[in-house]
C-alpha cells in the first residue's frame, strides 16, 4: 500500500479494499483493533502498534502514545463509554498513527469534543474522517440508507449495529451525503450541546450555532424539551412551524441514560421556498423560532 501521508480517505479506502478482498461482507463490523496491530506490523515494522488497551480515562476518549523507548506505539481507549464509541476512538487513534505520528512524537490525547462532537482542530478532523470512512465505507453505507430517504430510528439502529458504531456516529455519517433537509441535535439539562445539519439543511438556513454564544435552550415545544415522551419520541412527532424552526418538522428523540444526553433527529419536508448558497456552519448563528429566541435573549 502507498503511504498516503495526510489523506484520510485514501488510507481508509485502501484498507477497506484489502478487508473486502479477504473477508467480503463479513468484514463488518471492522475488526479495528486487530487491523491496527496487524497492519502496522506489516507496513511499518520499525514502529508498529503493539497494544490496544482499555482504561478509565475520565474526560478523555482515547490516546496514542509511544512505548518501548519510542520504537513502538500503543492506543488507549476509555472503558467508561459505549462499545460503539470505543470502536470509533480506536479507529480515530489508528488514523493519528497512520497520518500524524511523525508530527506527534510524544503522542496525543483526545477528548470528547474532538472525537464524539467532531469539533477538533485539523489533525483531529483528519483522524475523524479516517475513522468514519474506515468503519462506515460510503459505498456500503449508501446501500443501507438511501440519500433521499428520511430514516426512522429503527433504520438508524440497524445500520449502527452493522458497523458497530454509536447512534451519533451513524447519524453524522448519513448527514454527510443525504439530500434530505435534516439535522442532529444533542442536548443535556435543557440546553443544546451541539448540532449538525445536512448540506441541504444548511442551504436553507436550518442550523444552530453553539460556539461563541451563550447557552442555547432547547425549545419548550420540542420533545427534547420534555422528559415524558417515552416511546413517542422514538416513533417521531410532527411539529408545526415554530416548534424548532419557522417551518414544520418531524422530531425523533431518544435519551441516552448512560451519557445523560438527549439525541434528536429533525427531518424537514421537501425543499424551502428559497435556498441560500455557500452556507458554512462556522459562520452559522442560531435560527430557532422567534419565540425560542425571545426566551433565550
Amino acid at each position: 500500500m502507498t503511504d498516503h501521508g495526510r489523506r484520510p480517505k485514501r488510507w481508509a479506502n485502501d484498507l477497506n479494499t484489502i478487508l473486502a478482498a479477504a473477508l467480503g461482507d463479513d468484514r463488518f463490523p471492522i475488526p479495528v483493533e486487530t487491523l491496527a496491530k496487524d497492519f502496522s506490523k506489516q507496513r511499518f515494522p520499525a514502529s508498529p502498534i503493539v497494544e490496544v488497551m482499555a482504561r478509565p480515562l475520565g474526560s478523555f476518549e482515547g490516546a496514542l502514545y509511544p512505548v518501548q523507548d519510542k520504537t513502538a506505539w500503543a492506543i488507549l481507549h476509555n472503558t467508561d463509554v459505549s462499545p460503539g464509541r470505543r470502536r470509533f476512538t480506536v479507529a480515530h487513534e489508528f488514523g493519528h498513527y497512520l497520518m500524524h505520528r511523525d508530527l506527534l512524537p510524544d503522542g496525543i490525547a483526545c477528548n470528547e469534543e474532538a472525537i464524539t462532537f467532531r469539533a477538533g482542530e485539523e489533525l483531529e478532523e483528519e483522524a475523524d474522517t479516517f475513522a468514519a470512512y474506515l468503519l462506515m465505507p460510503l459505498d456500503d453505507f449508501r446501500e443501507q440508507l438511501e440519500a433521499d430517504k428520511k430514516p426512522s430510528l429503527a433504520e438508524f439502529d440497524a445500520v449502527k449495529d452493522r458497523y458497530g458504531v454509536s447512534l451519533i456516529a451513524c447519524i453524522l455519517r448519513w448527514l454527510e451525503y443525504t439530500a434530505c433537509r435534516s439535522m442532529l441535535v444533542v442536548s443535556r439539562d435543557g440546553y443544546i450541546l451541539w448540532a449538525k445539519s445536512s448540506k441541504a439543511a444548511l442551504r436553507s438556513r436550518l442550523y444552530i450555532r453553539t460556539r461563541g454564544v451563550p447557552p442555547v435552550p432547547v425549545p419548550a415545544q420540542s420533545l427534547a424539551g420534555r422528559r415524558d415522551f417515552d416511546d413517542l419520541g422514538q416513533e417521531g412527532v410532527e411539529h408545526p412551524a415554530g416548534a424548532w424552526f419557522q417551518e414544520p418538522c418531524l422530531e425523533i428523540t431518544v435519551i441516552s441514560d448512560k451519557y445523560d444526553q438527549t439525541i434528536s433527529i429533525l427531518h424537514f419536508d421537501g425543499r424551502p421556498t428559497f435556498e441560500f448558497e455557500d452556507v458554512t456552519e462556522e459562520d452559522a448563528f442560531d435560527r430557532l423560532s422567534p419565540k425560542t429566541r425571545e426566551r433565550f435573549e
